[in-house]
C-alpha cells in the first residue's frame, strides 16, 4: 500500500498560518491534496496536524486526518520525519498495512503529479530515498561570507576555474520525499549516500518561507498556468 503523508502543522513563525493561506481562492495545503490524487498513487492520502482547522480543510479536499499530532510533534524545532515515522506506526498498530510512504510538503502549490510518478518509479528501483531537487543557479563554490561586512571566500580554491568547469550541486525543492516504509523508520537522513533525486526545474517550485517567498510562488503559478 502507498502512502502520502502531508505534515502540516498550524503554527509557523516566518509566514502565519502558511499552511492554509489562501492561494489563488483555495487553501495552500489543497494543491497538495489535488496533486497527490491525480496520481492515481496512493491508496490512502493523509495529513499530520495539530489543527482542528487544518483538518476540516484537508478533509474538504479528500484527505484523511486520522487523530490531532501530539503538541511534542508540533514545535518548531521538531524535523518532519518524526512525524511521518509517528504516522507510519500509528497505521501499523491499527494494523493498516503500509509499503511505501511519500511525504509531500504542504506549500507545493507548483507540484506537478507527474513528478510524483517519476519519484515512485525511481523508488523501485533504487530502493532508498527519493526527493525533488533542483540545480543551483549560480555555482556555491563561488559564494561567500561576510563577517564585519568582510568577505571570506566558501572555496579559495574555485576562484579562478570557469563556471563550466565547476561540479553541479544541487539543492533540496522542498516539495516531496519517497521512501519504503522500512527506510522511513530506520533511517533518520533522507539526504544519504544511497538516495536520489527528481530533478525538477527551477521555475517548477519554490521553498515558501517569508512573504517575498509567497509573492515569487504566486508570479510563478501564473505562469505556469498562463495558457
Amino acid at each position: 500500500m502507498n502512502i502520502a503523508i502531508i505534515p502540516a502543522r498550524i503554527g509557523s513563525q516566518r509566514l502565519l498560518k502558511k499552511n492554509i493561506k489562501s492561494f489563488f481562492g483555495k487553501p495552500i495545503i489543497s494543491y497538495a491534496i489535488i496533486q497527490a490524487k491525480k496520481s492515481k498513487l496512493f491508496d490512502k492520502i493523509l495529513v499530520s496536524t495539530d489543527s482542528i482547522k487544518i483538518k476540516k480543510i484537508a478533509e474538504t479536499f479528500g484527505a484523511e486526518v486520522p487523530y490531532l499530532r501530539p503538541k511534542k510533534l508540533s514545535n518548531n524545532k521538531i524535523h518532519f520525519n518524526h512525524s511521518i515515522k509517528h504516522m507510519i506506526r500509528w497505521l501499523e498498530k491499527s494494523e493498516i498495512a503500509v509499503t511505501n510512504v511519500c511525504c509531500i510538503y504542504p506549500t507545493s502549490p507548483l507540484l506537478d503529479s507527474s513528478f510524483l510518478t517519476k519519484g515512485y518509479n525511481l523508488l523501485k528501483i533504487n530502493k532508498s530515498f527519493v526527493f525533488s531537487a533542483c540545480k543551483y543557479r549560480s555555482p556555491p563554490q563561488r559564494g561567500f561570507f561576510l563577517k564585519n561586512k568582510k568577505v571570506t571566500l566558501f572555496d579559495r580554491k574555485s576562484y579562478y576555474k570557469r563556471s563550466q568547469d565547476l561540479t553541479d550541486i544541487y539543492h533540496d525543492a522542498g516539495q516531496f520525499y519517497w521512501g519504503s516504509k522500512d527506510n522511513w523508520l530506520k533511517d533518520d537522513k533522507i539526504f544519504n549516500k544511497k538516495s536520489t533525486i527528481i530533478e525538477v526545474p527551477y521555475l517548477d517550485f519554490i521553498d515558501i518561507n517569508y512573504p517575498s517567498d509567497w509573492k515569487i510562488a504566486e508570479n510563478l503559478f501564473q505562469l505556469k498556468n498562463k495558457d
